[in-house]
């Protein structure tokens, strides 16, 4: 089976989620999703992803927390739609999070959650997608530290002069700040907006 998410196989990916989360009798999940599937679903991009990236959880008192470990009920929901859908096993993972060095644990962009845009998919499960501003932050990072297709969502992105500035100043990675200007500078020339190479 095609392992390819695409904006329509998303939102039934997540209504099936939310279908097994209730059969299962597990609690409400949040989940806080950035990188493609946030990209696609919001229509920003237009493209597939072979996952989905979990940036933090949002608790019952609508508070967002490391989403490490990810919830037994959560893990087994998504393990259950994989086997369905013929998903890889980490279809549904918190890479972006797993770690010390992860996003939520370096500091979510100033302002992070009051931008999220809700989705409810079901009485079970409601994603959070990221804003535009800070998907770009968050691929401004990712491609300074691995480059590849996060260079590409950026160019599909098309920043404009004034978002690349603005994402450079949003307080979280200050360590990377300087690379990322470079970057920015590199890809820019006063055009006001992103430069494919």
């Amino acid at each position: 089976m095609d392992n390819a998410l695409t904006d329509q196989r998303l939102a039934r990916v997540f209504e099936l989620l939310d279908g097994r989360l209730a059969r299962n009798g597990a609690p409400r999940a949040g989940i806080v999703v950035c990188g493609g599937a946030a990209m696609i679903a919001t229509g920003l991009v237009s493209r597939t992803t072979t996952d989905v990236d979990i940036v933090a959880l949002v608790d019952d008192a609508l508070l967002l927390v490391a989403p490490v470990p990810l919830p037994a009920h959560l893990i087994r929901a998504a393990t259950e739609v994989a086997e369905t859908l013929g998903l890889p096993a980490d279809w549904l993972n918190n890479g972006p999070s797993r770690d010390e060095g992860g996003l939520f644990q370096m500091g979510l962009p100033e302002g992070f959650q009051e931008r999220l845009h809700a989705r409810v998919y079901g009485s079970h499960l409601t994603v959070y997608f990221a804003d535009r501003i800070d998907q770009i932050h968050f691929k401004l990072y990712a491609a300074v530290d691995r480059g590849g297709y996060h260079i590409s969502d950026l160019e599909a992105l098309r920043p404009t002069d004034d978002e690349l500035t603005r994402s450079c100043t949003l307080g979280a990675h200050a360590r990377c700040i300087g690379r990322i200007c470079r970057v920015v500078e590199t890809r820019t020339s006063g055009t006001g907006t992103w430069k494919s190479r």
